[in-house]
């Protein structure tokens, strides 16, 4: 027998009160990797259009860290990013809203002489830390 709405509803609630959106483990990941490469940031900054996961001041440098469900990662090999099977009259302009609404940000902090950098949850490796790194230490501080 399947369960109705009104019995899955505690659940699914207790479930998405688990949902963080900040200090999440890509996040960490991403924050650890950075500084253990020598660089210092702001966190969340609020006077800042979508209020950047990582600010680096100096270098007019943001980073946002991506979960790929929630922002929709575009790579179609990303079993992250699937959408749910139920209730897509919900989900798809849900996520959809969050994919534009990311696109708006993006603009609107490059417009402000900010570089955007996305890392992505499932991309969230040492690797790909070592190399975003990299590219962050490259752009030469203002003074």
């Amino acid at each position: 027998m399947a369960k109705t709405t009104s019995e899955t509803s505690p659940e699914r609630s207790a479930q998405m009160a688990r949902v963080r959106g900040r200090d999440t483990k890509p996040e960490m990941r991403v924050r650890r990797a950075l500084h253990a490469a020598g660089l210092r940031y702001r966190l969340h900054a609020k006077g800042l259009p979508g209020r950047p996961d990582l600010i680096f001041p100096s270098r007019r440098v943001v980073v946002f860290v991506h979960g790929c469900f929630w922002h929709r990662h575009p790579d179609p090999d990303c079993k992250l990013a699937r959408l749910p099977k139920s209730r897509l009259d919900f989900w798809i302009p849900k996520l959809e809203g969050n994919r534009a609404s990311d696109e708006r940000v993006k603009a609107e902090l490059r417009g402000l002489g900010w570089r955007v950098f996305e890392v992505w949850e499932r991309e969230a490796k040492l690797e790909a830390l070592n190399d975003l790194a990299r590219r962050i230490k490259k752009i030469r501080p203002r003074t």
